[in-house]
């Protein structure tokens, strides 16, 4: 009989958890999910600084349920000549990938592209003569590509 008392009061308590655990409401997003998400995708350096920090850190943004994911830049090489546009395009796809989640990428895409190109002009400024000149034209060949296909 113990163990048939033990038994039911397992089954009972491990019932009871399940129905607990199944009327517990799932966490909402947080209500500014929207105003970080714009905050990260200015075309300004302050704004680039902040989204690679939280980067580094996605498990203090886990509750907003971002999507880091990222092919960095897509079919085209990540740091082409060796210019290191790598992170550039992975903060391209973050605003993408985001964006289009929420059902407004129409509406951010111009700016998100403008991001992108202000991020790799950024790059291309740690250079000088001949080098930042084909930083700055490859650059813009990846701009105008994002632009026309992304």
């Amino acid at each position: 009989m113990r163990r048939l008392t033990t038994s039911l009061a397992t089954t009972a308590v491990a019932a009871l958890v399940g129905v607990g655990l199944a009327s517990t409401p799932a966490q909402a997003v947080p209500a500014d999910k929207a105003q970080v998400l714009a905050s990260w995708t200015q075309t300004s350096a302050s704004s680039y600084n902040a989204w690679y920090s939280a980067r580094l850190n996605q498990s203090a943004w886990s509750a907003y349920a971002f999507d880091w994911s990222t092919d960095y830049c897509s079919s085209s090489p990540d740091n082409p000549w060796g210019f290191p546009f790598k992170n550039a395009c992975a903060r391209h796809d973050f605003g993408y990938r985001n964006y289009k989640a929420m059902g407004t990428f129409s509406a951010n895409k111009s700016r998100l592209d403008s991001a992108f190109y202000e991020d790799l002009k950024r790059v291309c400024n740690n250079y000088s003569g001949a080098t930042k000149t084909a930083c700055d034209s490859t650059a813009w060949t990846y701009y105008q590509a994002v632009k026309l296909l992304g």
